[in-house]
C-alpha cells in the first residue's frame, strides 16, 4: 500500500524531499508539506477548497483528518507541532510548537498560540484562542492552567523523536524487501 497523492482542481500536494507520508495516508489537492514533517499511516489532509500548510518538523499521528472550510478558512499548522492520534483539525490555526492530545477536536476559526496545548479528548470551539504556553482541556476546552518548563522540555523530546522516527521509516520504506 502506498500513500496517495492526489490533485484537486488543478493543485497537487506539495512535499519536501525529506518529509515522511506513511503508507495508507492521503493528501489531496492545496496541501503543503514542510522540510522533515511527518503524516503517519491512515491520516487525510484534504485542501480541496482552501489550502493546508503543514510546517517542518511538524508530525500528524495515525488516523488524524486535516480539513479547510467552504467560508474561507485555511487549515495553517506551524513548525514543530505535534498532533496526536485520532484527532480533528478543521479550518484552524496552530502556531509553531503547538500540541494537540490524541482525540481532540479543533474547530473553524479556532486558534492554538505558540508552545499551547490543548489535551487528550479535548474539543476546541469555534473561534476559542489558546495563549502561549497555556493548557486547555476539556468538551468544550477551556483553561485549565499554564504549561510547566518539564512539560515544555518533554514535549520538545517528543517531537525529536517524530523527526527521528519519520526518517527511519522513510530509509527502512525506501528499501526492497527482503525475502
Amino acid at each position: 500500500m502506498e500513500a496517495r497523492i492526489l490533485p484537486y482542481r488543478g493543485c497537487r500536494p506539495r512535499l519536501s524531499s525529506d518529509a515522511f507520508v506513511a503508507p495508507g495516508a492521503t493528501l489531496i489537492g492545496d496541501v503543503e508539506l514542510g522540510a522533515q514533517a511527518s503524516v503517519w499511516f491512515g491520516c487525510v489532509v484534504r485542501g480541496d477548497v482552501q489550502r493546508v500548510r503543514i510546517g517542518a518538523r511538524t508530525n500528524l499521528q495515525d488516523g488524524s483528518i486535516v480539513h479547510v472550510s467552504r467560508a474561507g478558512l485555511a487549515t495553517l499548522i506551524g513548525v514543530e507541532v505535534t498532533i496526536g492520534h485520532g484527532c480533528i483539525v478543521h479550518a484552524c490555526t496552530l502556531e509553531d510548537r503547538a500540541f494537540v492530545g490524541m482525540g481532540s477536536v479543533i474547530l473553524d476559526g479556532a486558534f492554538v498560540a505558540s508552545e499551547g496545548m490543548l489535551g487528550a479528548g479535548s474539543l476546541l470551539a469555534p473561534g476559542k484562542r489558546v495563549g502561549p504556553r497555556e493548557l486547555w482541556l476539556g468538551r468544550p476546552a477551556r483553561l485549565a492552567r499554564r504549561v510547566s518548563d518539564q512539560e515544555r522540555a518533554e514535549l520538545d523530546e517528543q517531537n525529536r523523536h517524530y523527526v527521528e522516527l519519520a526518517a527511519e521509516y522513510r530509509a527502512a520504506l525506501a528499501r526492497p524487501a527482503v525475502s
